[in-house]
């Protein structure tokens, strides 16, 4: 492999800058976090994955919520909740079902509230990433499409016992993978989000996959692979971490012991990409301009890790 240096250090540095913004937010210093614009112009994601947003809300709302779930349950609060990726969905469904459990799922009363909330102009996706919305189901809406995903899943082929007897991470990419709707990439980060839970416990070094950002990533970190692919790139990455950040000067801030892991790895190639839109145009892909702007939130994380991590912040 042949790196392209100038921007291949940019990787690294902007790990370092971005979770440096996270404990600056931490620890409630006043903004601005950085000195770099276009971190103060943009919206990128934080370096760790399970640091962003959503995945918070996930964590704080759908897996450890306080009460006690089936693995079943487990699973299907996860996957509904990331077929949609929006919090406000998530919150609507719940006011409206009470606690949500596969006992109580039914196409028809998911789908009248779903409707419901369509017609009033409300968004049931989120933005941040495109779910596959063909018609695999036979139906017109995208929502009604997932339903049915949801309802093959778990009411006739009882995904949760598959995943209960898998024996790493990429065998329940691949048991999620086979089911229409759900790519690689969407695969992936299903897998990755039921780690989280007590469903599975495998690690997350063990199986990674190139989605297309993190790929357009490495393009411009990379004059070329030599033969490696891109997943092989976000291992070697991996690997190599702490030494680095030490070659660059950089005190990276790991959450306790935990390194970067590969997901988290393969999310800054995807992170880098968009910050080489505006650091490096000339670096010419199939994307130009970053999307979102960086708007403040007033209202501050509560941040929690999966407990069986056993990393205090």
């Amino acid at each position: 492999m042949k790196k392209r240096e100038d921007v291949y250090d940019i990787f690294w540095y902007f790990a370092y800058e971005r979770q440096n913004i996270w404990y600056k937010k931490l620890k409630e210093e006043n903004p601005p976090y950085t000195d770099d614009k276009i971190l103060q112009e943009y919206k990128f994601c934080n370096s760790y994955r399970v640091l962003d947003r959503v995945s918070q809300y996930m964590l704080k709302n759908v897996i450890y919520n306080g009460k006690e779930y089936s693995n079943k349950d487990m699973l299907f609060r996860i996957i509904l909740f990331k077929l949609f990726n929006k919090e406000s969905t998530w919150e609507y469904l719940s006011e409206n079902l009470g606690d949500i459990t596969l006992r109580d799922f039914s196409f028809d009363t998911y789908n009248k509230l779903l409707l419901k909330r369509k017609e009033s102009n409300e968004k049931l996706y989120n933005d941040a990433y495109i779910s596959c919305a063909n018609k695999a189901f036979g139906y017109d809406l995208k929502h009604q499409n997932h339903l049915a995903l949801i309802e093959k899943m778990f009411i006739e082929d009882k995904i949760y016992t598959k995943i209960e007897k898998s024996k790493s991470m990429e065998e329940v990419f691949n048991i999620l993978k086979s089911y229409p709707l759900i790519g690689d990439f969407m695969a992936y980060q299903l897998a990755t989000d039921i780690n989280y839970s007590n469903v599975t416990n495998f690690s997350e070094d063990s199986f990674t996959v190139a989605g297309p950002g993190a790929k357009r990533g490495i393009q411009k970190c990379f004059e070329n692979i030599n033969g490696y692919n891109y997943e092989d790139i976000i291992k070697h990455m991996y690997l190599i971490q702490d030494e680095e950040f030490k070659r660059l000067g950089l005190e990276f801030k790991y959450l306790g012991a935990r390194k970067l892991q590969l997901i988290d790895i393969q999310n800054i190639f995807c992170e880098t990409d968009k910050y080489l839109r505006a650091k490096r145009p000339d670096l010419i892909s199939n994307r130009v301009k970053i999307k979102k702007k960086y708007i403040p939130k007033k209202e501050k994380i509560e941040y929690i890790l999966p407990k069986k991590w056993n990393v205090k912040l």
